[in-house]
């Protein structure tokens, strides 16, 4: 999975510039918008939902997922794309995330499917400490290659 996000060109690289999660979420769309997966109203539809809902995103200390509801219309293409922030972006006083892997999905199906193979390939010993300390694609690619997932 992680060397898929590198082949897809949806692994980024990104400064929190500022403190908000807004941004942050629009940041972590950007690759899936680029590469045809989503329009970029898609962005403000996670924020809508978050804002609805709390920081639901947010699955385990230091990793979001971003996403919205299943079969949105501004999806066009089913893919996750893979956002490391250089620092924690902060949703609320319990709820921070550096690890943003942003979810695509065209139809239900592929939304469970989605979740259920990130969920899988989080639960790997070790990955989510390793890639924390990712800062380039050259680091990336040496965890890629020491988890082979």
């Amino acid at each position: 999975m992680l060397t898929q996000f590198l082949d897809r060109k949806l692994v980024s690289f990104s400064q929190v510039e500022s403190h908000d999660w807004q941004s942050a979420i629009k940041k972590s769309c950007e690759g899936l918008t680029t590469e045809g997966y989503i329009s970029s109203a898609y962005a403000d539809e996670i924020i809508d939902c978050v804002n609805k809902y709390g920081p639901y995103i947010v699955i385990i200390p230091g990793v979001a997922m971003p996403h919205s509801s299943e079969g949105s219309i501004n999806v066009k293409g089913t893919a996750i794309s893979l956002t490391i922030f250089d620092k924690d972006v902060t949703f609320s006083e319990d709820k921070a995330a550096r690890l943003f892997f942003t979810l695509a999905a065209k139809n239900p199906e592929e939304h469970t499917e989605n979740i259920s193979n990130l969920s899988e390939m989080l639960m790997t010993d070790g990955l989510v400490e390793d890639l924390m300390t990712v800062k380039n694609l050259d680091d990336y690619q040496m965890v890629a290659s020491k988890y082979n997932i």
